[in-house]
């Protein structure tokens, strides 16, 4: 029999650098920086982590975090792959690990060089081939090049399936920047847009236009996770983990499932929806707002359906009419997300949930005391819904 999971652990400190467009520092630094500011809003001393988690493409080693900051000893270290999908799988790791008390506090991580360094290069790259870039190789030649072209494909789908027009997608995006505008961090902070901005925006790739794209961004997010018992004694109101879940369906492939006889829903999203209720015991009607995974607008329409908030085929009209507003029936990336605040692969999607639970978000809605978070869009995604102590 599984041991659950549910309350066992709380995230209890986040910090984040800047974001910008060109930091000016390394990779390294921006880790740092976060890393010590969550140890410091945790209330933790440097001598209290004994666990850090990272994705497998941060360039900052576990171990040299650590010995940058001077933590004295790790006992647990691990490093999560495919990108997007694994910014909530670093919380999966770090409960498991507190869990089975393999250790007691976990710092998760993830600082880039988004904008002014890396940059997501389109279709094969040079290098010996991965796997990935093997299976990409049969899209490439016909003009599938780049994440943007990948998530133009499940969308064009779904809009010819079910009737949906770009309404949907110019909500979403107005509604998000309208967050933004709000939060001194976001990249779009003070600038708005309409109906009018959004259909004069440029094509990316149809269906999706300029202001359907996130935007890349320089920074660092880093949040701390302790047990929950622990977390009683530590200074911030404790989010805790309800329910933490990460997957991979059938045929998936990374951003690219196209074989699949369905391009219209996301099997892997309903799989991380069903573990994240099961553990929690909670349903999409119990879910107060939500952070979801927004490289690009229409990345919201899968979710909403996969986690129940709307039927299938149903999101494209749910999303109208203010439903994703601060005093919408859901609350929806209320820091501007990936598409508005910056593209931090998901992280800061973690501490801006953590900033709902605390009532703290420059966009605090009336009621947060269930927040779900996603990661990932058309590669192996994670979730989790956190919850305030009673």
């Amino acid at each position: 029999m599984l041991t659950s999971i549910k309350d066992e652990c709380a995230i209890v400190g986040i910090g984040q650098t800047e974001f910008s467009k060109s930091s000016g520092r390394s990779e390294l630094q921006l880790a740092l920086e976060c890393v010590k500011a969550a140890i410091e809003d945790a209330g933790l001393a440097l001598s209290d982590i004994d666990g850090m988690v990272t994705l497998t493409i941060d360039g900052s080693d576990e171990i040299a975090v650590a010995r940058g900051l001077g933590i004295s000893e790790l006992k647990f270290f691990s490093r999560i792959p495919h990108g997007i999908g694994g910014a909530v799988s670093l919380v999966h790791q770090a409960v498991m690990a507190i869990s089975t008390g393999m250790c007691k506090a976990v710092a998760g991580y993830r600082a880039m060089n988004g904008s002014s360094g890396m940059q997501f290069k389109p279709g094969i790259a040079g290098g010996p081939l991965s796997t990935d870039q093997i299976h990409w190789s049969w899209y490439t030649p016909y003009g599938l090049s780049s994440a943007a072209g990948w998530t133009a494909m499940f969308t064009q789908r779904y809009m010819h399936e079910y009737g949906a027009s770009p309404e949907s997608l110019a909500e979403i995006a107005i509604t998000t920047r309208k967050h933004a505008a709000n939060n001194p961090d976001a990249l779009a902070y003070g600038k708005t847009i309409d109906a009018d901005d959004y259909y004069s925006s440029p094509w990316i790739v149809e269906p999706l236009r300029l202001y359907d794209c996130c935007m890349e961004a320089d920074g660092g997010c880093a949040f701390v996770i302790t047990s929950a018992e622990r977390a009683k004694d530590l200074p911030q109101r404790p989010a805790l983990v309800r329910g933490v879940a990460q997957g991979a369906a059938y045929d998936q492939e990374v951003m690219t499932s196209f074989y699949r006889k369905d391009l219209t829903r996301m099997p892997e999203y309903d799989m991380v929806a069903d573990q994240c209720y099961e553990q929690s015991g909670l349903g999409a009607g119990d879910l107060d707002a939500a952070i979801l995974y927004d490289a690009f607008t229409s990345a919201v329409l899968f979710q909403l359906e996969s986690f129940g908030f709307c039927g299938r085929g149903e999101a494209h009209d749910f999303v109208k009419g203010g439903t994703l507003g601060a005093g919408g029936k859901l609350p929806c990336n209320t820091n501007g997300g990936q598409l508005a605040e910056a593209h931090l692969q998901g992280i800061n999607s973690i501490n801006e949930a953590v900033r709902l639970i605390r009532g703290v978000s420059v966009n605090q809605p009336a009621g947060s005391d269930h927040v779900l978070v996603t990661s990932g869009m058309g590669v192996p995604p994670s979730a989790m819904i956190l919850g305030k102590a009673v």
